[in-house]
Parts: structure tokens; C-alpha cells; sequence
């Protein structure tokens, strides 16, 4: 399987360029009316080395195709991809991302694995809904399976020791749509619809959730239901949505889920987040805050519906769901130093070191935390940076059981 991957890397290597191609034969929404007639459109090459506390090693290699509209911006993005990990076997992946215009596009994530694993999931945003620049809607449509997913018990205390490993089977998606009330209020409604299945898992030697756990102790291991209303309220002086280098962004919310509805259970979950990017040198050096809080109130409230963290978004030194509870605090420092701006494959691109350090913990609830309970993970991350809209990102994280290494999209945060 690795000689596999290894040709497949190799063929894609030697496949780099730059060239045009017509519109006439890369229809919406690969292109729009920003391209012009002949369309350049650039190959780039990339092996793929992951290692996650939960997934172990992956290997294998992409080919992202970058179309260029008649700005020479990147405006569509797609990667075809073929990884290897030995627990879900070979994974073949498509990415896309299409950004039609500045107020508007799409993300596509399509992947299947040879052992469990799968994952189909559609993005779409709209600053500009119904041609008005009061309104914006944003839609996520998903159903995938994660056979890497980990459970070691509710609070800050869950022991490694007690580490079970399930299959996290969702479909679902959500719809919100957000009125700008002012220049930088903004009132968000939504309505968040999934259900979920916990399955077997993929990696041997960890005990399966249910053998280990019972639904009285952890409810939701036998499977729930979500139907929640949400509503939120933003505040925003960022420069940019997509990559921003100045400005704050805050905003509160609560969320109601309902048995009445059709969830499995009652309860409620409110929170706030504050983000602050302050630049310097020109925006060469950009502090990034951020300050979260969330709880979750309720009777029987799935274990997957509470308060988690641990993962590429929150603690970058542990894997995805390492610590539940019922709330938790996060605070989140980060420097993005801009180290070269670099044209690789005819692609601009800003090249950034990115140290951090990420501190949080959960607890049963705020009144109840401790000093002594919160993690402390010191880190680095390398990004590359495609203006207006594109992020690669590698971010290295230490935590107590050891370092834990995320490969993706996007800045975490």
C-alpha cells in the first residue's frame, strides 16, 4: 500500500505547472463571469504527512488545481487527494472551494475511505442574500463517519487510562441567516438539525465506548437526535471575513433543543467569544486573542452536545474531544509573523510562523474551575497564506501526553 502511495506521490510530482485553459471547458462553478476567455490555471503538487492524537499517521499526496480570475486572484481552488492510514485504510479525496464573487461561495468536501470512514460535506455562504447587503445566509449540509473518535470520561480529570474509542456517524446540517443591524451589529437566527450514530471504531487495542460505559453514565452513547434553534448576536470591526488582519469580532449566543421537536433530550447551551488581531509593521506581525466560554444546561444532555476540547480549533496539544464537560473556558495567543512573501508555481504567497499557545479547561460549571484543571499547550504553526481567501496551515502543539500535529484549511481561528 505505501509502494501505492509512493507512485501515486511521485506521478504528481512531475505533473507541476502553469497553464491555460478556456473557459468553454471549466463551466460554473469552476469558473464565472470574473475569468477571462483563457484561463490560467496552475497545478501544485504537495505530499501529505499528518499525525493526530486520534487518527495516528497519514500519508499520501494531493494535486491542487488554482484557477485564476482576470485579477490573477485565486478564485477557485480544487485538490483531488489519495491518503493512506492504517486504520481506515486508503482515503480518496475532493476538495473544492469556488468563490464566485467576494460576498459569495462554496465548499465542497467529498471523501471516502476503505474502512469506515467517509465524509460529504457542502459549505455555502451568502453576504449578499437576496441582493441584499443587509442580509447573509450561511448552510451546511454533512454526513460523514470519524472511526478515530475518543471518549475518556466527563471533567478535566478523565483519565487517559480510561480511553475508549467509537465511530461518530452524523447527518444533519444547519441554516442561519444573519440582519445587519448596524455597520458592525449584527442579529443571527438558526436552526441546527443531526442525527447521530455511534458505531464501532477503526483503531484496534482502544475498548469500544459501550463496552466500558454505560448510557446512564454517558447519555447519547446509544445514539440521539438534534433539533436546535439558536440565537446570536455579533459585533465586528474586522477588515476582512475570510483572512483578517485588524479589527475585533464578539459575539454571544444561546441555543435551545427540545424533545418537542424531535431532539432526545431538553437543554439549553449559551456562550460568548471575543477576537482581537492587532498588527504591526504593516500587518508583518499580527497578535491574535481569542477568549471563549461555553455551557450547556439540561437533563440527560448527549455527551457529544456538551462543552469540548481538544483538537485543531481549540487545545492544538490533544486530539479532538479530549475533555467534555459541561463547560469549559479557552484562551487562545497567537503571533502570525509574516517570514517572506514567495511566488512557488506561479502562486504568490505569504509565508507565515504562527507560535501559540492555547489555555483551557472544562468543568461541570464556570464557578466550578480550577487553576490546577486547566491545560497549558505551547506551540508552532507554519501557514501559507493565498490572498484573498486561502489558508494551509500546519500546526504543532504540545499537551501532557505528548505533541499532536494537525495538517489542514484555514486559520483555527
Amino acid at each position: 500500500m505505501f509502494r501505492l502511495v509512493a507512485i501515486l506521490a511521485l506521478g504528481i510530482l512531475l505533473c507541476a505547472c502553469t497553464s491555460t485553459v478556456s473557459r468553454k471547458k471549466l463551466p460554473y462553478p469552476l469558473t464565472n463571469d470574473t475569468f477571462d476567455e483563457q484561463v490560467k490555471v496552475v497545478t501544485v503538487p504537495l505530499p501529505v504527512i499528518a499525525s493526530s492524537p486520534n487518527e495516528g499517521i497519514t500519508v499520501g499526496a494531493l494535486s491542487a488545481f488554482l484557477l485564476h480570475n482576470a485579477k490573477d486572484e485565486v478564485s477557485t481552488l480544487v485538490a483531488p487527494q489519495m491518503n493512506y492510514n492504517k486504520n481506515f485504510g486508503v482515503t480518496t479525496i475532493l476538495y473544492g472551494a469556488f468563490y464566485p464573487s467576494p460576498e459569495r461561495h462554496w465548499q465542497i468536501n467529498l471523501a471516502q475511505a476503505t474502512k469506515i470512514n467517509q465524509e460529504y460535506r457542502v459549505r455555502y455562504t451568502d453576504r449578499l442574500f437576496l441582493q441584499s447587503d443587509k442580509l447573509d445566509l450561511h448552510a451546511l449540509a454533512v454526513a460523514y463517519t470519524d472511526g478515530s473518535a475518543r471518549f475518556f470520561g466527563f471533567q478535566s480529570t478523565a483519565s487517559k487510562a480510561n480511553e475508549t474509542n467509537y465511530a461518530d456517524q452524523e447527518l444533519g446540517g444547519d441554516i442561519s441567516l444573519g440582519y445587519h443591524i448596524t455597520d458592525n451589529f449584527k442579529l443571527v437566527v438558526g436552526e441546527r438539525l443531526k442525527k447521530v450514530n455511534i458505531k464501532q471504531g477503526a483503531v484496534p487495542g482502544i475498548p469500544f465506548i459501550g463496552d466500558k460505559f454505560t448510557v446512564t453514565e454517558v447519555p447519547g452513547i446509544d445514539g440521539f437526535s438534534v433539533h436546535a434553534q439558536q440565537l446570536s448576536l455579533i459585533y465586528s470591526t474586522l477588515d476582512s471575513l475570510d483572512l483578517p488582519t485588524t479589527g475585533m469580532d464578539a459575539r454571544c449566543f444561546v441555543e435551545g433543543s427540545a424533545r418537542a421537536l424531535g431532539s432526545s433530550a431538553d437543554y439549553v447551551g449559551f456562550g460568548a467569544e471575543v477576537k482581537g488581531f492587532i498588527p504591526l509593521q504593516d500587518a508583518r506581525f499580527i497578535t491574535v486573542v481569542r477568549l471563549a466560554y461555553n455551557e450547556v444546561t439540561g437533563d440527560n444532555v448527549p455527551f457529544l452536545e456538551r462543552s469540548t476540547l481538544g483538537g485543531e480549533t481549540t487545545l492544538r496539544g490533544y486530539g479532538r474531544y479530549r475533555f467534555i464537560d459541561n463547560s469549559y473556558l479557552l484562551l487562545n495567543l497567537e503571533e502570525r509573523i509574516r517570514l517572506f512573501r514567495l511566488k512557488l508555481f506561479n502562486v504568490l504567497a505569504d509565508w507565515e510562523a504562527a507560535p501559540f499557545v492555547d489555555f483551557g479547561s472544562v468543568m461541570s460549571s464556570v464557578g466550578h474551575a480550577k487553576p490546577t484543571s486547566f491545560q497549558f499547550n505551547p506551540g508552532i504553526g507554519v501557514r501559507a497564506v493565498v490572498r484573498p481567501n486561502i489558508v494551509g496551515r500546519v500546526d504543532v502543539g504540545i499537551g501532557k501526553e505528548g505533541p499532536a500535529v494537525f495538517v489542514g484549511l484555514g486559520y483555527p481561528f
